[in-house]
């Protein structure tokens, strides 16, 4: 990537933080990269290309950062202890601010939100991994869609973010409650075999119902 566009990507995003969605433009962007506004048409053709290149980049290398804790997880409760640390670093920096700005500005622009959903999807694709891991020898095993929970997870951590923002307190117990969520189900990882096929029968009956 040339200085000059990697100048723009970082100049989009802090646009974003600084002016939000509805207030970004080729100025506020060149301003912030400190270039000359013709330039963004010149490499991204416009200002929504350039911000649909900002959000696939910086998504990336926030997955990227936090792969390294995501590959040591092997307990649900250890994946909830990174989705703590994920969320004071991701808030010092307002990232989840940032996607949460795009994914609104998505409603009204197609292109954008094309390419919105595409980076959101290189999280639920890296906590997809984790859970097929952390549920392989679980009775939940075969009970649990990992895919739409990666997806819930995903969106439930954008949503805690910004819960947060105008009730910290409530964000911290919701936190504290998926801990004890993840207690639970550790609990039931150690049933003996018995007990196991007994938890899946009575779940795959209420399911079925």
């Amino acid at each position: 990537m040339s200085d000059t566009r990697r100048k723009l990507i970082d100049g989009a995003i802090e646009a974003i933080r600084t002016v939000g969605i509805s207030g970004v433009s080729a100025r506020s962007i060149a301003a912030a990269a400190g270039v000359n506004q013709a330039l963004v048409f010149y490499h991204f053709g416009s200002v929504h290309e350039l911000l649909g290149a900002a959000c696939m980049t910086h998504t990336k290398a926030s997955v990227e950062l936090f792969q390294p804790a995501l590959d040591k997880v092997t307990t649900l409760k250890q994946l909830l202890a990174v989705g703590r640390d994920m969320h004071t670093q991701q808030s010092q920096t307002f990232n989840v601010t940032i996607l949460a700005q795009l994914l609104a500005g998505s409603r009204t622009d197609a292109g954008l939100a094309e390419t919105t959903r595409a980076a959101l999807q290189l999280w639920i694709d890296a906590i997809e991994q984790v859970l097929i891991r952390v549920l392989a020898t679980s009775p939940a095993k075969d009970l649990v869609d990992t895919k739409g929970l990666a997806s819930a997870v995903s969106a439930a951590f954008i949503g805690l973010e910004l819960y947060e923002g105008i009730d910290p307190a409530g964000a911290v117990h919701a936190l504290d409650t998926l801990d004890q969520l993840a207690v639970l189900v550790e609990v039931v990882d150690d049933l003996g075999p018995i007990a196991r096929r007994a938890f899946r029968a009575k779940v795959k009956r209420v399911a079925d119902r």
